[in-house]
């Protein structure tokens, strides 16, 4: 592919001998007790494109992120990261603990071509870290006259893009350096791309959706958009997600599992929801039955016999063989949020026999989000599944048809 939504990928441009700036995002978790990478997830999917530009003969410099001020204790060197990058890659991954200071400016300067070097966390520089982003209003133009970029761009010929995971970030990593540089994007930028179209421009029929887990706002501006596009034949509700729609419905989920909602500060998403349903028959359904701990079991509940006593923690049995029916009937799967409280092995049925019902299904399937990430691996054969996302929020503001800083950077350049 060369072209989406006039996006350049690196099949477009001339990089021997060339000095290549190219963004990644091979932020990772990090295990607090040892401060070590507990999922190279992110590094491992940074390979290809790391590994084209230095065959292609690029002089290669990777900027990347890791933590923020928000998650302190993931605020790391990229050391690590380094050594996984280069055994990933299968060539030498230089470090240096500098980002634009004279050290990092001399190394960039002496690298020869193929040769690769990986700086330190762009995290440690002000202007990269969210809170920033957050407080002082900059767009893209006004970034060029930041340290970063008045430090690194004279030194480059080419800027890359490779980091769809961060495509929300209104940063100088990502949306500045297109202003001063011929800018291109990477095989994974290009792929995410590819898999989020092939979900919401004219996807195989029937496409579903299956939208769960605890992250209310985040699926409600997807439902929107994907009801109003038509990209849906049918959603398919879960977890927490699920109950906001059964109250809706008018369904009493109990005061327990009622008072949670509300706790949540979801009870915001209950008139939206009751229009969605009003607007959209048939389209969007929610579990008809649910799993409950009963004494120290599992137990199945229909709608109408849940007490205010009991807390709704799965899908039921029913809706369980009712989803995977659906699920091997579909064309076009997408996945977001599991379907109940899986990491309690009592409540794990949901979520483990609907993702293995998607895993082997014939259907087009996308999975997106940490959660669901998370739990395909624990329960199926990951690679079953058609195109796992490294993206959390940048795939959710794509989906809810929110235009992303990077897209728009990137494009422009182009």
């Amino acid at each position: 592919m060369a072209v989406i939504n006039g996006i350049r990928d690196i099949d477009e441009g001339e990089f021997s001998s060339k000095s290549v700036l190219l963004r990644v995002d091979i932020n990772s978790p990090i295990d607090g007790a040892t401060g070590l990478i507990v999922n190279d997830n992110r590094i491992q999917k940074s390979v290809t494109t790391i590994q084209d530009l230095s065959d292609k003969g690029a002089k290669l410099v990777i900027i990347a992120h890791q933590g923020d001020t928000t998650d302190y204790r993931s605020l790391i060197s990229l050391k690590e990261h380094a050594g996984r990058l280069a055994e990933a890659v299968g060539k030498p991954i230089d470090f240096i603990e500098d980002i634009a200071g004279p050290a990092a400016v001399e190394k960039i300067q002496s690298l020869q071509d193929g040769e690769i070097l990986l700086l330190d966390n762009i995290r440690y520089l002000v202007e990269e870290a969210s809170t920033f982003e957050d407080v002082v209003k900059q767009e893209p133009a006004d970034m060029v006259n930041c340290y970063m970029i008045r430090r690194l761009a004279p030194l480059f010929d080419a800027y890359v893009n490779d980091a769809f995971a961060a495509a929300h970030r209104n940063s100088p990593s990502m949306v500045g350096f297109q202003e001063v540089l011929p800018s291109y994007a990477g095989r994974l930028l290009m792929n995410e791309l590819a898999a989020l179209q092939a979900i919401t421009s004219d996807p195989a029929r029937p496409c579903i959706y299956i939208l769960g887990g605890a992250r209310a706002g985040d699926a409600f501006g997807m439902i929107e958009q994907v009801l109003k596009d038509g990209s849906a034949d049918k959603i398919l509700m879960t977890g927490l997600v699920g109950q906001i729609f059964m109250i809706a419905d008018g369904v009493d989920i109990g005061k327990s599992s009622a008072g949670f909602v509300s706790y949540k500060g979801f009870d915001q998403y209950i008139a939206p929801a009751k229009e969605f349903l009003d607007n959209y028959p048939g389209i969007i359904a929610y579990a008809s039955d649910v799993a409950v701990k009963v004494g120290n079991a599992r137990a199945n509940v229909a709608l109408a016999d849940i007490t205010d006593d009991m807390d709704l923690a799965d899908i039921g049995d029913q809706t369980i063989a009712d989803y995977c029916e659906v699920i091997g009937k579909a064309k076009t799967i997408f996945v977001n949020g599991p379907c109940g409280i899986y990491e309690d092995e009592m409540f794990e049925k949901g979520t483990k026999t609907l993702w293995n019902a998607v895993a082997d299904a014939e259907g087009y399937s996308v999975i997106g989000g940490g959660d669901s990430v998370t739990s395909f691996v624990k329960y199926t054969d990951i690679s079953k599944v058609d195109y796992v996302s490294t993206a959390g929020g940048a795939l959710i503001r794509y989906l809810s048809g929110i235009e992303l800083p990077l897209l728009k950077a990137i494009s422009k350049s182009a």
